[in-house]
């Protein structure tokens, strides 16, 4: 239960702002579909965030202790780093070809693509390294960034205007420096 709620709490508040984010409310302002793209959100996630509890479940079991308590704090400070950084969505072009598959297709694609390598898909290879229970690190990252997204899809432009994005990156960040450094003392996290 503690790999789940800390992967849910983590993704969750580092969501906020990130480029996935946006590209739901993009998605959402765009299409005006929101089951679809919620259904393509769950799916790309949870896929994206599978592999990267595999890999993370592998440094685990590949790492010394000792050397994988100092890799997973420095990987969690440079995350707190990463947190402070706007994210800015690329333009996109005015109609998209979505093709056969429709809005779904296009959600699942683009969302895979754009957490490859995103501070929750390198948060996920850090928890699954920190936590023996790959299902519970992928069921928690996968709620959190539904946490986080699906708001975002259901109340469109209108909501993210109103939040205070700065001020929840901060609390982001504050939250992975905390857990970054948890580890480099040694202590349990959670």
């Amino acid at each position: 239960m503690e790999a789940f709620l800390v992967s849910v709490a983590i993704v969750a508040v580092g969501e906020i702002g990130d480029k996935t984010q946006l590209l739901a409310l993009l998605l959402a302002a765009r299409f005006r579909k929101p089951a679809p793209i919620i259904a393509g959100i769950l799916v790309a996630t949870l896929f994206n965030h599978a592999l990267a509890a595999l890999l993370g479940g592998w440094v685990r079991s590949a790492l010394d202790p000792a050397v994988l308590r100092w890799g997973l704090g420095v990987s969690f400070l440079a995350i707190a780093a990463w947190a402070l950084v706007p994210d800015k969505l690329e333009e996109k072009e005015e109609s998209p070809h979505l093709g056969k598959y429709g809005v779904f297709a296009v959600t699942v694609v683009a969302f895979f693509l754009a957490e490859i390598g995103d501070k929750t898909q390198l948060a996920t290879v850090a928890l699954a390294a920190r936590f023996d229970s790959l299902v519970a690190v992928v069921a928690g990252t996968t709620t959190g960034m539904l946490i986080a997204d699906v708001p975002a899809v259901l109340l469109g432009e209108h909501a993210s205007l109103k939040l205070p994005v700065k001020a929840i990156r901060y609390v982001a960040a504050a939250l992975f420096a905390a857990l970054g450094v948890a580890v480099l003392a040694g202590l349990r996290i959670a």
